[in-house]
């Protein structure tokens, strides 16, 4: 059952949220991210993103922006079909963080590191599921392959 109608409110600040995503800083950010950003481990994370380095703030930048819209999104402040019709570039993040983050959580003791984006993610592919059954393994599919490539060029 779909959610109420969205609220003008609602729909004003996803509005911002897409505006902010635009800021030229964030979307090279974002872009190095979608292109460099594959990992397994920790280690993988802190050799391509090293605190400290431009890819490092990158990674941090884009964390940092989809956890914020995804704690709007869990705390009612979005509506959340309007916002799964419309941004599901997060769920691309969540899924390309998700291998590192238990340990993560460990090393520096923050149990709710990404939990917003997590709990948005979790929802989102069961919604997916349901609207666009496959689509989300054709994307899980997409990005193996974009990562075999990266790492054929690497290797070349």
């Amino acid at each position: 059952m779909p959610d109420k109608k969205p609220t003008h409110e609602q729909a004003q600040l996803q509005l911002q949220l897409y505006d902010l995503r635009r800021e030229a800083k964030l979307r090279q950010a974002r872009d190095w991210f979608t292109q460099s950003y594959f990992v397994d481990t920790f280690e993988d994370s802190q050799r391509i993103a090293a605190f400290g380095s431009q890819e490092g703030t990158y990674l941090m930048m884009v964390l940092g922006y989809w956890e914020q819209a995804c704690s709007l999104l869990n705390h009612g402040l979005l509506h959340e079909q309007l916002f799964f019709e419309s941004a599901g570039e997060f769920f691309g993040v969540w899924e390309r963080v998700k291998p590192i983050i238990p340990n993560v959580r460990e090393i520096f003791r923050q149990k709710l590191f990404l939990a917003n984006l997590e709990k948005a993610a979790e929802r989102f592919e069961k919604w997916q599921k349901k609207v666009s059954p496959g689509s989300v393994e054709a994307m899980r599919e997409w990005t193996r392959k974009m990562r075999s490539e990266k790492s054929m060029k690497a290797g070349a």
